[in-house]
């Protein structure tokens, strides 16, 4: 028995919901039939179109992977039965007029495995391919210059940049045919998003998409370009990974409006005279890896139940929650708090030398707290107290705060709201892509110069990312300073300590010079490590190196009223195992939690650190989301 495609379907419209009444046109999407069951078996057909585009490969995506997979392919069935496809997706070459044909006949399963499969359950793509894929214009067949990848919802048979574009904005739970009547929604009102716009004379349409898959292309990678270019490239190859395909989705979503912009701009009107290629189109620079990004911490520094620090870690209240948020690259643009945030010179230094990608930095953010308790009191408050903002083509980074709290360190709000002149602006020099220097402007007039010191470690190795040295300058004078002076020593976990989620594996002395007179016992001082392998074979180039514990000094947190101690801290990180929920084998050196306490010089290589601290000055909780969840969620 041949399978059979049910083909008796009413007229589809897919306008715009909202839009108070359906088209009055017959769309013309690949769904709609002239009700006729057909006896004889249908192949799945279809178009692909910009303009109509042959030679482009299309695919049924039955796996989910975004990539078109060859056989054998096995598909796993509702029932739990599953049913192998020897030759693979469904594919095929589009042919004159964008036009293909798929072979679905191995969807046709044997009765006792299950029901047949449904092509259309599944989403269609389509790549064209650079020099080989023709679209037809007026004036002949015209090879594309650049690939492109678009999708069609399930069911779905014109496959389109606007089918892509509802496509995705379904994926991202916007709706797939943009009920709402603002931005881009409005600009594509009473338009059908997933018919034959060619046939259907629909100028408009076909302008929009025609500068769509303008922009689709500037977003494929070079690389992937490159391969569908060469001699014997067909399409078929395996290149984006499933993230990736959603990523560049994604951006289709938040970028269509601007793109239309552009195009009604250039039409006044007439959209048939619109001449894509002059269109000067948005260019989005995209991380396609999908990293894990730090979104947010929670910072808890309020003590509850007495009037000083350090106090009972489950005595402290929240004081401030810091949101980070990013480019679609992945770049940092600003740093917001709800209360206050403390800006540090080293970490600025080493988010500086990743250019703002903090998915490069093997530990991201290292913490950082503002004791006073006026965080506590501007955290109940409504709105945004203090940012950082990055301006990383002009080399500038701006801190504006609201509130009193860096007083001590020698920032002073010039506002009750934020938005003026920043409080602190810096600036950074380069050479050859290393840093050379960051100088931080303050309002006041003090100017503080970071200078990186890179000098090898004893052994010939470069100093750990995590915690380069560096020396501090203000006005011209040296204020503080660390130095590395050894290579990382390390040992093997004590017999007590196995299989502990945290153990001090290795270790780096570092002197910490400034903030004279230094408290008693502030000496030896080692950066403490984890050095174990928690990543595996499969993930080779992403080190182990965990940072546990460090000291430091900084008399803007000892000198307030309610600081108690002798001055000396030091910074406790807590990261989750590997069998843990939060860990990412390819970036294994997230921070989880951290805890500011006093500093204790005691060290013993080989012992846990899987205890919580009873007290401390602080703890910070840090959050994550892969790029993609991240840019889902600003879009809602």
């Amino acid at each position: 028995m041949k399978r059979l495609i049910g083909l008796s379907v009413t007229a589809f419209s897919l306008v715009l919901a909202g839009c108070g009444k359906e088209s009055d046109q017959l769309p013309v999407d690949g769904r709609d039939f002239d009700g006729v069951e057909y006896s004889e078996p249908a192949p799945y057909t279809g178009k692909v179109i910009d303009g109509y585009l042959s030679n482009a490969r299309v695919w049924l995506d039955m796996d989910g992977d975004s990539q078109f997979t060859p056989g054998p392919l096995v598909i796993e069935l509702d029932n739990g039965e599953t049913a192998t496809l020897a030759s693979g997706e469904p594919t095929a070459m589009s042919g004159p007029g964008g036009r293909f044909s798929l072979d679905i006949a191995e969807l046709e399963l044997e009765p006792t495995l299950g029901p047949d499969l449904d092509p259309r359950d599944y989403p269609l793509y389509a790549v064209a391919l650079p020099g080989k894929t023709l679209e037809e214009t007026w004036s002949g067949e015209v090879p594309v210059a650049r690939a492109f990848l678009m999708s069609a919802p399930p069911g779905v048979r014109n496959v389109t940049p606007l089918t892509t574009l509802a496509r995705y904005r379904g994926l991202a739970g916007l709706g797939s045919f943009l009920e709402a009547q603002a931005g881009v929604a409005a600009s594509l009102a009473d338009l059908n998003l997933v018919r034959d716009y060619i046939l259907a004379q629909d100028e408009r349409s076909h302008a929009y998409a025609r500068a769509l898959a303008k922009f689709m292309a500037s977003q494929i990678p070079d690389a992937y370009n490159k391969l569908l270019a060469e001699d014997g490239s067909d399409g078929a190859e395996p290149y984006l990974s499933r993230e990736a395909v959603f990523l560049l989705g994604l951006s289709l979503v938040r970028n269509a409006g601007d793109v239309i912009a552009v195009v009604d701009a250039a039409a006044q009107g007439g959209y048939a005279n619109v001449d894509v290629d002059a269109l000067q189109l948005p260019r989005i620079a995209l991380e396609l890896d999908d990293p894990v990004l730090l979104t947010s911490q929670r910072i808890y520094s309020e003590p509850a139940n007495q009037g000083t620090l350090p106090a009972l870690r489950t005595g402290l209240d929240i004081s401030a929650e810091l949101r980070f948020d990013y480019t679609q690259g992945g770049q940092l643009v600003s740093v917001s708090a709800k209360g206050c945030l403390a800006p540090s010179m080293p970490e600025l230094a080493r988010l500086v030398r990743v250019n703002g990608y903090m998915a490069n930095l093997e530990t991201q953010w290292l913490p950082a707290v503002a004791l006073s308790s006026r965080s506590r009191e501007t955290y109940k408050t409504e709105g945004v107290d203090e940012r950082l903002i990055f301006d990383w083509d002009n080399q500038r980074i701006y801190f504006e705060t609201s509130t009193s709290c860096h007083e001590p360190a020698g920032i002073l709000a010039g506002s009750s709201e934020l938005g003026g002149s920043p409080e602190v602006a810096y600036r950074w020099t380069k050479e050859g892509g290393e840093l050379v220097e960051l100088v931080a402007d303050y309002a006041g007039g003090v100017t503080r110069t970071l200078v990186p010191d890179n000098t090898l470690l004893p052994d010939g190795t470069e100093a750990p990312q995590v915690f380069p040295g560096y020396r501090i300058l203000e006005d011209g004078v040296q204020k503080e300073a660390v130095t590395l002076t050894s290579e990382i020593a390390t040992c093997d976990p004590q017999l007590d300590a196995e299989g502990a989620s945290q153990v001090v594996t290795g270790y780096l002395s570092y002197n910490f010079a400034g903030h004279e007179p230094q408290p008693t016992g502030f000496n030896d001082l080692l950066l403490e490590f984890d050095t174990r392998d928690f990543s595996g074979p499969e993930h080779p180039d992403h080190p182990d190196l965990r940072l546990l514990r460090y000291g430091f000094l900084d008399p803007a947190l000892s000198g307030l009223e309610r600081v108690t101690g002798d001055g000396g801290f030091e910074w406790a990180m807590n990261y989750p195992g590997s069998d843990a929920p939060g860990f990412v084998a390819e970036q294994p050196n997230l921070i989880s939690r951290a805890f500011l306490k006093r500093y204790n010089s005691v060290v013993d290589c080989g012992r846990s650190m899987d205890d919580l601290p009873s007290a401390a000055y602080a703890q910070v909780e840090y959050s994550y989301q892969r790029l993609s969840e991240y840019l889902v969620d600003s879009l809602e």
